[in-house]
């Protein structure tokens, strides 16, 4: 009953934000009309009044696929970052602590500065989808490059890992900031975008983009709850129920690499959703991964969308960089909980 209660209120709130973002930006538009023209472009129309011109336009054009934007980037981030947390059982193992969002964000710069030197046939190939592979490709080669130099005797060692993580971020943040002296300042504008993160770019093919990559993250982890949920206790309790450790490891990497790299490649690097909502999803829940993971794809997309919004309003007419929002949202908060539950965050 408890956990239903909890998915009816973060639906609920996650409606409730989309509605004032779509209605909230510079133009402000209200409530009514953003409701008649969702329901218009379903087919029917609630209030009777779906001819609003401009504002149409604006919500429909600009604003809804920036909401989505939002969405899938917070959901993607969540259960990642809860899966690689059950993965490597340490609740400080984050996307961004362990270099994936770093080595992500590192490849999509170089796809930014030197497209026509060094990639130009895989743009032909690829085409808009380009920089979301490429990002991909990044974060798999930092995470298992990270995971590899964390092994001790064959298994992986979580100080290590962290140690690893550190090391790598250091580096991709060196040669990110070396491309990004060598860039022209054509491409050193949209290079600055990936630094700070933003929803600024959203466009119905950025959502279509991304959208296969979230999705297969967020409907597959939670199938791997079971095996996540006796990582807790051991790998050898994973094999003894029969399931393999090992290709349960392989399946959450890829996927949550997967997710992490496509929204970095159209959102840039947006920090503490990742670390911080699995673990508000455990305190206001439960451990059980079969909870976890679902609730923080909801949670993490309900605090993107409020962060997106604040960034918006908060400095009008200009909007702050989301990641800087996310990092003053975030960073009390993780203080917070680090500061009341010590003993728990340390084992």
């Amino acid at each position: 009953m408890r956990r239903l209660s909890i998915y009816t209120l973060l639906s609920a709130g996650l409606l409730v934000s989309i509605c004032f973002s779509l209605a909230s930006g510079a133009m402000r538009i209200p409530i009514k009309e953003v409701i008649d023209t969702l329901t218009h472009n379903l087919g029917f129309t609630l209030f009777g009044n779906s001819d609003h011109g401009i504002n149409q336009s604006v919500i429909m054009m600009i604003r809804l696929p920036r909401t989505l934007l939002g969405i899938l980037v917070g959901a993607a981030l969540g259960i990642s970052g809860a899966a690689i947390q059950g993965i490597f059982r340490n609740p400080l193992a984050e996307p961004g602590l362990v270099g994936i969002s770093a080595g992500a964000s590192l490849m999509a710069v170089l796809i930014i500065a030197f497209e026509t030197f060094l990639f130009s046939c895989l743009s032909q190939l690829l085409g808009y989808y380009l920089l979301a592979f490429g990002a991909f490709a990044g974060a798999g080669i930092t995470a298992m490059l990270v995971y590899n130099l964390s092994k001790v005797n064959g298994q992986a060692n979580v100080p290590t890992m962290l140690l690893a993580g550190i090391a790598i971020n250091a580096m991709a943040g060196a040669l990110t900031g070396l491309v990004t002296y060598l860039a022209d300042e054509q491409k050193l504008r949209s290079i600055t975008f990936w630094m700070m993160g933003s929803l600024g770019g959203a466009t119905w093919q950025n959502v279509g983009c991304l959208f296969p990559f979230v999705g297969i993250a967020v409907f597959g982890l939670p199938f791997l709850a079971k095996g996540l949920n006796l990582f807790a206790i051991g790998e050898n309790q994973v094999e003894l129920i029969g399931l393999n450790p090992r290709r349960i490891k392989i399946l959450v990497v890829v996927m949550a690499t997967m997710a992490v790299g496509a929204s970095v490649a159209v959102s840039g690097i947006i920090g503490f959703i990742g670390l911080l909502i699995p673990h508000l999803t455990r305190l206001i829940g439960s451990v059980d991964h079969r909870f976890v993971l679902p609730v923080s794809a909801l949670m993490g997309a309900l605090v993107l969308t409020v962060a997106d919004l604040v960034s918006r309003l908060i400095v009008q007419p200009i909007e702050l960089p989301i990641g800087v929002v996310t990092a003053l949202m975030g960073s009390p908060v993780f203080l917070y909980i680090l500061i009341k539950d010590k003993k728990k965050l340390v084992n």
